[in-house]
């Protein structure tokens, strides 16, 4: 049967019950007449040792709440007793205290006791060999049997209980650090997702309520601008639902696409630039594209960023400039250059932005340990991302 709550381990009714079960055990040893142990010639009450024996019984009942205290009323109680003749109740339950003080009492207070009970040990063996020869050598064993075995046992479940405590904090510290990482990785791809929905999602409908704006606000457009309106629109639209479907089959888990069970990669790179320059050019900005040094294959990551910029950047001089814009792709031997320079339309009749594109860029170039600058120069915008390409060193 589980013993009730109030005698749980650590509980002030479990030193009251070992007070009382070690007084209960005392007074048994007391009925039987076991004291005095040393017979000192003078004649000395039975009843003297009660006391003793209670002063120790409570510096059991004290052990937890008050490890120093306890330690002083049984060492009190130890030496009456000692001096009345010694009861052995009183000095068997001052080995109980003895461990309880290291146990629960302070790191010094345990090393103090085992500073006194080896010296006590020295000396009892030292006075008993000086006064009663060989036989008086006892006298330092039965101080060691009842001061420093208590003691070293006490000091060995201590440590225990110290390194215990210690792998249980450390568990607890490794286990905090784990959330931490676990929500660190949460916050980055919930942000990677952000930029992704971002550059997939936004750019592509902005060319569509760029044009679905211009022929609604536009009057006296003949059918051949508004079909070439409408195919931007619909080309804008498809390649949109193209890019989410890869994402979303990135996304998925292996084995519920309903296919092979591989999904699909994004297959945007910056290889393929010209597709995107053709479609924003079929929007209604004029792009002039130069390219410096030798096209080579790229690291992924660079691949898929310095492709993502380029179609923001693109977007946003579709959005805010003034029809035309200058794209310059720069392969150097450490690194990819992009820049894009367009005129800014005055007046502020663009459509409205949130501004996360250019949080978007910010952070893919930093993820990669890049450069980038975006801002007025010359009297234009100016969008310059500098990604390494880990070659060169």
């Amino acid at each position: 049967m589980r013993p009730p709550p109030w005698l749980d381990s650590g509980t002030l009714g479990r030193d009251l019950v070992l007070a009382g079960a070690s007084l209960a055990g005392g007074l048994v040893l007391y009925a039987l007449g076991w004291q005095p142990q040393v017979r000192t010639g003078a004649d000395v009450p039975s009843a003297l040792f009660l006391p003793p024996l209670l002063a120790v019984c409570v510096a059991v009942g004290l052990r937890r709440v008050a490890p120093r205290a306890s330690l002083a009323v049984g060492t009190g109680a130890l030496v009456v007793d000692t001096v009345l003749g010694s009861s052995l109740g009183t000095v068997l339950i001052y080995t109980q205290v003895l461990y309880d003080a290291c146990v629960y009492g302070p790191p010094r207070l345990w090393r103090w006791l085992l500073r006194i009970i080896v010296a006590l040990s020295l000396i009892g063996v030292v006075v008993g060999l000086l006064g009663y020869g060989r036989r008086g050598a006892a006298l330092g064993v039965l101080v060691v049997l009842v001061g420093l075995l208590p003691v070293l046992t006490g000091i060995s479940v201590r440590q225990y209980r110290d390194q215990a405590a210690a792998e249980r904090a450390r568990a607890e510290q490794t286990a905090r650090l784990v959330e931490l990482d676990r929500r660190q990785a949460v916050s980055a791809e919930r942000a990677r997702m952000a930029r992704e929905l971002h550059d997939v999602v936004a750019n592509h409908l902005s060319a569509v309520a760029i044009h679905a704006t211009a022929v609604l606000s536009v009057a006296g457009l003949d059918r051949g601008q508004v079909e070439s309106a409408l195919r931007v629109i619909r080309e804008s639209s498809v390649q949109g639902l193209a890019e989410m479907r890869q994402m979303i089959e990135v996304l998925r888990e292996p084995g519920t696409s309903g296919g092979s069970g591989t999904p699909e990669v994004v297959t945007a790179r910056l290889a393929e630039a010209d597709g995107l320059v053709e479609r924003v050019r079929a929007a209604g900005l004029a792009v002039r594209v130069r390219t410096d040094g030798t096209p080579g294959a790229l690291p992924v990551g660079v691949d898929l960023a310095a492709y993502r910029i380029v179609q923001e950047s693109l977007t946003n001089a579709l959005k805010h400039g003034t029809g035309e814009a200058e794209l310059t792709i720069a392969y150097r031997p450490a690194e990819v250059v992009l820049t894009l320079e367009n005129p800014v339309r005055r007046g502020g009749t663009g459509l409205p932005g949130a501004g996360a594109g250019l949080i978007g860029m910010r952070e893919r170039a930093t993820l990669l340990s890049g450069r980038f600058t975006a801002g007025p120069h010359d009297g234009r915008w100016q969008v310059r991302a500098a990604l390494p390409t880990g070659e060169g060193g």
